[in-house]
């Protein structure tokens, strides 16, 4: 069987298993572009594999992706015969992944100016309008959904009566309601007023956010228009502090971390909230979640003022 093949079999029988599996199936392709799709899937050499790792720029966590992407394919490939043994690199004999930069957290006062700078961003738009990215990017803070999760939100996933929002297709194939606070309701309430002078493709099923003629967010557009708003909120990152560049998903991180230093200055037992704040925020497992103990000096500097009362007789919490 040749390379393309067996690639697109692995991939259908992923997919037919429940699994989007787009960003592996993008690296497996990648990969068989690389060493040449037609020919036979057991002729790939470990110089093959090694190449393609290797890349041709600086180590960084892809070469990683990369590999489990492989080990997963050759597990397949293997059990059905298709090749007598895997050619990847022993997963100890790999490089050490490097450290991710940690990512950029707005502070509040970052965030008044980014809001209040969304209508001189967009004085003369074409297409994504200042009403539009002002409910978006609440919607990222407000109730900390990833870029993707909102755009795909439909009128009908909005319950604004109830408060509460129907997020479906998440990152891990689950669906998940995320309540919403009233400011949050109010506004989206605003915004769908106007929504729905503007064509409704599919009625109810339309997109809550979508442009001026109805067509639903397109991901370069909103990214170029959230590079434009970080101008008009002089906001500017030089990369000095270590930190990624800020973009859009920037707006959950926020999200995350200030809920956990709100609950840090309420005394709340943070850990036993964790589960909670994982939910919300859809992660897989709590790992995703705790990350964001160590994310910022305010949170360092809350979690130690508490360990201080601890230690010095301010009682167990």
């Amino acid at each position: 069987m040749t390379l393309r093949d067996a690639i697109e079999s692995y991939v259908a029988w992923r997919r037919d298993h429940g699994a989007k599996f787009d960003t592996s199936a993008y690296v497996l392709h990648s990969f068989g572009r690389h060493v040449g799709e037609s020919v036979d899937c057991g002729s790939v050499t470990a110089a093959d594999v090694l190449g393609f790792l290797a890349g041709n720029g600086r180590l960084t966590r892809h070469r990683a992706n990369k590999h489990g992407a492989l080990s997963g394919f050759y597990r397949y490939a293997i059990s059905r015969g298709l090749v007598a043994r895997s050619p990847l690199p022993a997963p100890e004999d790999e490089p050490r992944t490097p450290r991710s930069a940690p990512p950029y957290v707005f502070s509040r006062e970052e965030l008044r100016r980014l809001f209040g700078a969304i209508e001189a961003s967009r004085k003369r738009p074409t297409k994504l309008d200042a009403d539009t990215l002002r409910a978006l990017l609440l919607l990222l803070y407000g109730a900390g959904l990833r870029l993707g999760e909102a755009q795909r939100l439909t009128l009908d996933d909005a319950d604004l009566a109830e408060a509460v929002l129907t997020i479906r297709n998440t990152k891990f194939f689950r669906t998940r309601l995320v309540p919403v606070g009233p400011q949050l309701v109010d506004a989206l309430r605003t915004y769908v007023v106007g929504r729905l002078e503007r064509p409704l493709q599919r009625r109810g099923a339309s997109t809550l956010l979508a442009n001026l003629d109805g067509t639903p967010l397109v991901k370069a557009t909103v990214h170029d228009a959230f590079k434009r708003l970080l101008g008009a909120a002089g906001i500017r990152h030089d990369g000095n502090d270590g930190r990624r560049a800020p973009c859009c998903h920037s707006l959950r991180h926020a999200a995350a971390v200030h809920r956990l230093e709100s609950w840090y200055r309420q005394g709340a037992d943070v850990q036993r909230l964790l589960p909670a704040l994982s939910t919300w925020l859809g992660h897989a497992n709590l790992d995703g979640t705790r990350v964001y103990l160590t994310m910022t000096p305010e949170l360092l500097q809350e979690a130690s003022v508490r360990f201080d009362r601890h230690v010095n007789g301010g009682g167990h919490e």
